[in-house]
């Protein structure tokens, strides 16, 4: 992905944790920027592992980060 595009969802999540989004909404937003640069992806293979990174559940997510007793 392009570090323009890195540059972009860094704003805007600056922008949306600044009006009040939870960690939650947060982390659904950049799964979904995420698939939408995957979907741009030309190369079939490239563009499936890719949108298999983006299947994690906000709640795995969680677990895997150890932060799951943060925000509830």
């Amino acid at each position: 992905m392009k570090s323009g595009a890195w540059i972009i969802g860094i704003a805007a999540t600056a922008l949306l944790t600044g009006i009040g989004c939870t960690t939650q909404q947060l982390y659904s937003t950049g799964q979904a920027w995420q698939r939408n640069e995957c979907n741009r992806l030309m190369d079939q293979q490239e563009r499936s592992r890719c949108l298999s990174s983006t299947s994690t559940s906000y709640e795995a997510y969680q677990k895997q980060s150890g932060a799951g007793n943060v925000e509830k």
